[in-house]
């Protein structure tokens, strides 16, 4: 039997297929710009204070000009037609995107954590003042950028990695406006909150930051959404009249919003005629109960000896 390959555009299906379209592009340029002005600003204002917490915050911001960047370029590259050679696309730029970011916050969070046993261990002086004054205008720039990235970082892991990161900015910001009000009213005796904060900080930014990672991995290694099993959908795509049987299933994500599904479908020799019409019924359900938006199906009758569900390649 041949192979039978359906589209989503008659199916009116192709709205699942990439939220990021649904973000200007001109907002992540915009956050980009603030964040770069801002991190000019932390840093100098960390130097003069010396609040570790407040250089803290200036390299995380930093950061976020680069995960910015790199969703820009992400979004950019996902929006280029398949080509002989990428013939999907560069849809997973942003899947790669989302965990080079995640990657750079868990090792930074890391190095953050190493700076703060030192300063556990030998206190530096703290000027509260500059550490509020700084952190305030860095709270002020980040609560904009979470703003500009909100839509659709629910949905789209490229930009949910970027609004993470805008978002620990912003808590880490009222992190260091606590810290400095802290030092102010109790004194040089109590800078070790500033290392307190900064370690509270970095565990929180290594906890978000690491389901990114894993959902990341997933997708780059082809691996079926969380929620769907690969016997349940078999089931499912049997509950269909004309199918005797479905074999050699693979399910996987091409990004966060795609999910694709390739199978054999067994049906009778006198229903050979009508493989279209069964086609547009599995898609169907398979839309409809899964949220699977790609479908590949190849139609067969007694042609493949080995029925397991999933095949095992041999090299």
């Amino acid at each position: 039997m041949g192979h039978g390959h359906h589209d989503h555009g008659g199916h009116s299906h192709e709205g699942h297929s990439h939220s990021a379209k649904g973000i200007p592009k001109q907002r992540l340029l915009q956050a980009l710009g603030i964040s770069l002005i801002i991190t000019a600003a932390q840093i100098a204002g960390g130097l003069i204070s010396g609040s570790l917490a407040l250089m803290s915050d200036a390299l995380h911001t930093a950061t976020d000009a680069v995960a910015l960047l790199a969703s820009f370029i992400a979004v950019k590259l996902g929006e280029r037609p398949g080509t002989e050679r990428h013939t999907f696309g560069l849809k997973r730029a942003e899947i790669v995107a989302a965990a080079m970011n995640a990657g750079v916050l868990i090792g930074i969070s890391v190095w953050l954590l190493y700076e703060a046993a030192l300063r556990f261990i030998h206190p530096d002086e703290v000027k509260a003042g500059w550490m509020i004054g700084v952190a305030a205008i860095g709270l002020v720039a980040n609560i904009i950028n979470a703003i500009l990235l909100q839509k659709g970082a629910k949905d789209n892991i490229n930009m949910r990695s970027a609004y993470l990161h805008v978002l620990s900015d912003a808590v880490v910001s009222v992190g260091v406006i606590i810290g400095g009000i802290a030092i102010m009213v109790l004194g040089n005796g109590f800078t070790w909150i500033d290392p307190l904060l900064t370690v509270i900080i970095s565990l929180w930014l290594i906890k978000e930051s690491w389901s990114i990672v894993q959902e990341s991995i997933r997708i780059i290694m082809m691996g079926a959404p969380p929620g769907i099993e690969v016997k349940a959908v078999a089931e499912t795509v049997k509950k269909i009249e004309a199918v005797r049987g479905v074999h050699h299933v693979h399910i996987w994500s091409l990004n966060d919003q795609t999910v694709h599904f390739e199978a054999h479908i067994e049906i009778d020799d006198r229903l050979v005629s009508e493989t279209a019409c069964i086609a547009d019924q599995i898609e169907d359900l398979l839309h409809d109960e899964y949220e699977i938006t790609h479908v590949t199906l190849q139609f067969e009758s007694g042609r493949c000896d080995d029925g397991a569900l999933i095949r095992q390649d041999v090299n």
